[in-house]
C-alpha cells in the first residue's frame, strides 16, 4: 500500500508559487507586448493593499504594520500611475465604465474584481472611494455589474466605510476572524476581543452586501473539537453565505515561526481531525463543499461564472503585492516576508514612474501550462471534465501525468464513482489538498522555489 504523504505541505492557490519568480532580465518585457495578443474580454481585476492595522502571528503575506506620512496617499498616487500605464497596454486609449474600449485583440472588458491586502479596509473611507474611482475610471471596470470581492478585518470594518463599498457595488465582504475563543486568538497572536468581532459582522450584514464570508483556522495551539465547534456554531450565527476554514501554518519570518517549533505528525493529525469535524459540521448545516477550504451555504447567490475557483489566464494585478498572468508569463513585483524588506518595496513602488514594463516574474510554457489547469481544477470539488483539458491541449491527463494521478489513485484520492468524463477528488484526496497540490509542481519550479532565499 503506499504511504501517504504528510496532509499539509503547501497551501496552493496559485501555480507557480510566487517563490518561483525571478527579476526578468534586460530588456525586460513591455506590458504591451505582454498583453497584445491576450483574449481581453474578460478579464480579472485585483488591486492590492499592503497595510494592516497589526499583523497576525501566523501570516506571511505582503503586508506592512501602519502607513505613516501620508504612505497611503503615495501608494494610491503610484497605483493610479500603475492602472494608467496597464490600460493603455492593453490597448485602451481611455477607459470607460462601461468596459467597451477596443483593444488589440478585442474588446477590453473586465468580469471580476477584487481589492485583497493586506487589509483594503485599512483604507479611509474617502481613499477606497478613490480606489473604486481608479477601477472604474482608469481601468474601465463597472463595479456595479460584475462581482466585486473585498477583504476586511474586524477593526476596519467600520460604518462609513462599509457604505463606500456597498454604494460602490461590493458583492462580497470576507472577514478574518479566525477564532470566536478569545484564548485561542491570543495564541495566533491576533489581538481581538469578540465584541469587536461581533459588533463588525453586525455592520457589514447592515451594509446590505449580499455575501458575507467568514474566515477561521483550525490547528491553533489548544485548540480542541469542542472550541472548534464554539467558533464554527458562533459564525452560524450570522448565516454566512460562505465560510473558509484554513489550517494552521507556521512560516519563516512570521510571528509564530520564530515562536513555534516545526510541525510534527501530532499536529498533523490534529488538523485532519478538525479539518474533518468542520466540514462535517457545515455539511450537515446546509452548507456544499467547493473545496478543500471554501463552504458555500447551499442558498447563497451566485458570484459569477467561476465564483473564486481556478482563475485561469486574464489576470490584471494592480499593487506592489498584487500578480498578474497572460497565457506566456506570470509577474508581479518583488516579495518579501520580513518587516524591513516590505516597507523597502513598498517605498520603491510608490516612488516608481514607469510601470510599462514587467519587472519580476516566470515564463510559462506549455507544459507548466498544463500543471496549471490540473492543479487547480482538480482542487475544486466539483472535479475537471476531462473533455475540457483534452480540448485545451489535445491529450489526455492520464498521458500527460500518468505517474502523478496513478499515485493519486493508489492513495484513495480519485474518486471511483464520478461520472464518466469527470476527475474528481474523493473526501480524503480533498482532505489532503495541501499534499495534492504541490506533488503536482514541475521539478523546475520545485528547484526555484526552494532556492528562495526568504526575506
Amino acid at each position: 500500500m503506499t504511504e501517504s504523504p504528510r496532509p499539509y505541505e503547501s497551501y496552493v492557490y496559485a501555480y507557480p508559487h510566487k517563490t518561483a519568480y525571478r527579476p526578468l532580465p534586460d530588456p525586460t518585457p513591455s506590458l504591451a507586448a505582454l498583453w497584445r495578443d491576450e483574449p481581453k474580454d474578460a478579464l480579472s481585476l485585483y488591486a492590492h493593499i499592503p497595510f494592516c492595522e497589526v499583523r497576525c502571528g501566523f501570516c506571511n503575506l505582503f503586508t506592512r504594520i501602519g502607513a505613516p506620512d501620508e504612505l497611503t496617499t503615495r501608494y494610491l498616487d503610484a497605483l493610479d500611475r500603475q492602472a494608467t500605464a496597464v490600460r493603455e497596454a492593453l490597448g485602451a486609449s481611455q477607459a470607460v465604465s462601461n468596459s467597451q474600449t477596443l483593444g488589440d485583440s478585442g474588446p477590453v472588458r473586465f468580469a471580476t474584481a477584487a481589492f485583497g491586502g493586506g487589509t483594503p479596509t485599512f483604507l479611509t473611507a474617502a481613499e477606497l472611494d478613490r480606489l473604486c474611482d481608479i477601477a472604474e475610471k482608469r481601468m474601465g471596470v463597472d463595479l456595479r455589474a460584475v462581482p466585486l470581492s473585498v477583504e476586511t478585518s474586524p477593526s476596519t470594518a467600520t460604518a462609513d466605510r462599509l457604505a463606500v463599498l456597498a454604494e460602490r457595488g461590493a458583492t462580497r465582504l470576507s472577514i478574518g476572524v479566525q477564532s470566536f475563543v478569545e484564548a485561542e486568538a491570543r495564541a495566533a497572536v491576533r489581538p481581538q476581543r469578540r465584541s469587536e468581532v461581533e459588533a463588525a459582522l453586525a455592520r457589514i450584514r447592515e451594509a446590505g452586501v449580499p455575501v458575507l464570508n467568514i474566515d477561521l483556522i483550525y490547528g491553533i495551539d489548544g485548540q480542541t473539537e469542542q472550541t472548534w465547534t464554539h467558533s464554527l456554531d458562533a459564525a452560524l450565527v450570522w448565516r454566512p453565505e460562505e465560510l473558509y476554514l484554513y489550517p494552521l501554518y507556521v512560516r519563516p519570518l512570521t510571528g509564530l515561526g520564530r515562536l513555534t517549533a516545526t510541525a510534527d505528525r501530532a499536529w498533523d493529525e490534529q488538523r485532519l481531525r478538525l479539518y474533518r469535524h468542520g466540514r462535517d459540521h457545515l455539511l450537515a448545516r446546509g452548507y456544499e463543499q467547493v473545496s478543500m477550504r471554501m463552504f458555500r451555504r447551499a442558498d447563497a447567490p451566485p458570484q459569477g461564472a467561476d465564483d473564486y475557483a481556478c482563475q485561469t489566464d486574464g489576470m490584471i494585478g494592480l499593487g506592489c503585492g498584487a500578480r498578474s498572468y497572460t497565457a506566456s508569463l506570470h509577474y508581479s513585483f518583488d516579495y518579501a516576508v520580513e518587516m524591513r524588506e516590505i516597507r523597502a518595496i513598498i517605498d520603491d513602488y510608490t516612488a516608481t514612474e514607469d510601470f510599462t514594463r514587467a519587472r519580476v516574474g516566470r515564463w510559462v510554457d506549455a507544459g507548466e501550462a498544463r500543471r496549471r489547469h490540473l492543479l487547480q481544477s482538480l482542487l475544486q470539488a466539483r472535479g475537471m471534465p476531462i473533455g475540457e483539458y483534452e480540448d485545451r491541449f489535445g491529450a489526455s491527463p492520464f498521458a500527460d501525468f500518468p505517474d502523478e494521478l496513478g499515485r493519486f489513485e493508489a492513495l484513495g484520492w480519485l474518486d471511483p464513482t464520478a461520472p464518466a468524463g469527470l476527475l474528481r477528488l474523493s473526501p480524503e484526496g480533498l482532505a489532503h489538498s495541501d499534499a495534492l497540490g504541490p506533488a503536482l509542481f514541475s521539478p523546475a519550479v520545485r528547484a526555484a522555489m526552494a532556492a528562495y532565499e526568504p526575506k
